[in-house]
């Protein structure tokens, strides 16, 4: 009995051993090579706009367009990255906040590397799996903005269903906004005029709803650009 239990318990050490160590985490697949995400659209969320539809189409026309514009909108904010130009809020300047998103690289430049396969349907959603399989130039490009001392920021937003594709877009902006806004906060004392930067999707984003919104998280890689300050008189 006491040698089944010490063979037991050099069995688990070996095992705790091998998962918190790097090589073992180099072996589980990843979002390095091949991205695969599980993708989704309400099929009763925009009823004005499939109703402006004509009676020939298909009651899942609508969510697949939601679907193929959402997918390469977000693999390819995870293969090239987002430039941003982020202005804070300032009462006393009386300045909004601002973040304009643009991205590196046309998302219509991986459209046709993104395979759609296992479509159901469940809880009123259309779902699908997307992937999408990284070049070796981009598999470089990832570990190239991994290898470097960019800071991982992460987020989470918020956007109206009811919008569509745009709902998440402005989700997965929002996500960033929160990103930048709380790692700057803990930077910069003085509240700067503007940021720049880039940031690339590090890992799967998470999707989900919350009352009638969608709720995305996002972590990045950050790359700074200008910290832009307003100018003393």
């Amino acid at each position: 009995m006491e040698k089944n239990l010490r063979k037991l318990k050099v069995a688990l050490s070996v095992f705790f051993l091998l998962i918190f160590s790097p090589g073992f985490f180099a072996q589980v697949p990843s979002v390095v090579r091949n991205i695969r995400i599980n993708l989704w659209a309400e099929l009763d969320a925009y009823p004005m706009l499939i109703q402006e539809q004509d009676d020939n189409d298909d009651q899942f026309d609508y969510p697949i367009r939601i679907l193929k514009e959402t997918a390469p909108f977000i693999i390819g904010g995870m293969v090239y990255g987002w430039e941003f130009y982020y202005t804070p809020s300032d009462i006393q300047r009386n300045v909004e906040e601002i973040l304009e998103v643009t991205e590196i690289v046309p998302a219509d430049y991986i459209k046709t590397g993104i395979q759609y396969s296992s479509p159901w349907v469940s809880e009123s959603r259309l779902n699908c799996w997307c992937d999408y399989r990284r070049s070796e130039s981009q598999v470089q490009n990832y570990y190239l903005w991994s290898s470097i001392q960019n800071p991982v920021v992460q987020g989470r937003g918020y956007g109206s269903i009811s919008l569509g594709f745009e709902g998440l877009r402005v989700a997965a902006k929002d996500a960033l906004k929160n990103a930048i806004r709380d790692y700057y906060r803990n930077l910069i004392k003085n509240k700067p005029k503007a940021i720049t930067g880039k940031v690339l999707i590090r890992q799967q984003p998470q999707i989900g709803i919350d009352a009638g919104r969608y709720m995305v998280n996002l972590d990045f890689f950050l790359e700074s650009g200008k910290i832009i300050q307003y100018e003393i008189y």
